[in-house]
């Protein structure tokens, strides 16, 4: 069957090259975003996807909009049996929908979580399961009918990079089990009553606060490496564990020091904090910091 992919991100990369390895399937395209400016040095940097389908010679298209009629003109001139997307990050036209069935791995259950960070907004809810769906594209966003999803269970310590490799590797499998057995499914409409959104995540989602312990260890596990965590002082926490989520206690305060670590209390819970980094500083040990400020039993931690 040939396919045109669509997608940018390592999430989207993976997917194509799990493809590429099976045997029945033929990318005879790959669509990705424009390459951007990287680091410092603004270094012009393509997306993951383009670089495996170069590797593997496939034709690569980068529209800036696939909005533009010259660009639905250039893909409609493309045969192909489906069209998959992933993570691509842009909405598709009505004339490409039309083109061929064009499925979307979204990793969520739908529909819970349409939008662009629903891996993040798992581990920031703390839910104990999340998923992969399978679905067929309509000009919505994640509305489309429901192909199939495939569940996975999430360990109440796991960061946001664990789970993005955990799901990932369950869109890879999905992919292809949906196009090899694409007639079998009988895609299921949403419940639109039931959805809930999540929005694109900003260096400011890195704020906390020590009001409540697990909602800040919660934005610890979405948001490392980035965005990161932060006080208000700038003070970034680099390692840190929930040590209870249900004492009370005053916000901020010390109420245990070792030698690796320290406990600070919440207004509700407490945490335990390894390593921080202070800012325009390098990352240091936790004890390194507070012998630093000259703080102890009993001081505030801000």
């Amino acid at each position: 069957m040939k396919i045109i992919f669509m997608g940018t991100p390592d999430y989207a990369q993976k997917i194509l090259e799990r493809l590429l390895e099976t045997p029945d399937i033929d990318v005879v395209a790959v669509y990705t975003q424009p390459d951007k400016p990287v680091g410092r040095k603004k270094i012009l940097t393509p997306p993951p996807v383009k670089t495996v389908a170069l590797e593997n010679k496939i034709e690569v298209y980068q529209p800036k909009s696939l909005r533009e009629e010259e660009s639905v003109a250039e893909l409609l001139q493309i045969a192909c049996d489906y069209i998959v997307v992933a993570a691509y990050g842009q909405i598709l036209p009505l004339a490409i929908l039309e083109h061929a069935p064009c499925i979307n791995l979204h990793a969520s259950i739908l529909p819970q979580y349409r939008g662009a960070s629903p891996i993040q907004q798992t581990l920031l809810n703390n839910d104990a399961q999340t998923g992969v769906t399978a679905m067929l594209m309509e000009e919505g966003l994640d509305t489309g009918d429901i192909i199939k999803i495939e569940r996975v269970d999430v360990p109440s310590d796991m960061m946001v990079s664990e789970l993005f490799d955990t799901l990932t590797e369950v869109a890879a499998t999905l992919t292809v089990d949906v196009l090899q057995n694409f007639t079998a499914y009988t895609p299921m409409k949403q419940n639109d009553a039931q959805a809930t959104y999540c929005k694109k995540i900003k260096k400011e989602d890195g704020l906390v606060s020590f009001d409540d312990a697990q909602l800040l260890y919660n934005k610890y596990r979405a948001f490392t490496p980035w965005p990161g965590i932060y006080l208000e002082s700038g003070l970034k926490f680099k390692q840190i564990s929930l040590e209870n989520n249900d004492s009370a206690g005053e916000a901020g305060k010390i109420i245990s020091i070792d030698k690796k670590s320290v406990v600070v209390s919440c207004s509700k819970g407490a945490i335990r904090i390894y390593k921080v980094q202070p800012q325009s500083k390098k990352e240091m040990d936790v004890s390194a910091y507070i012998n630093g400020k000259r703080m102890t039993l009993e001081d505030t931690f801000l």
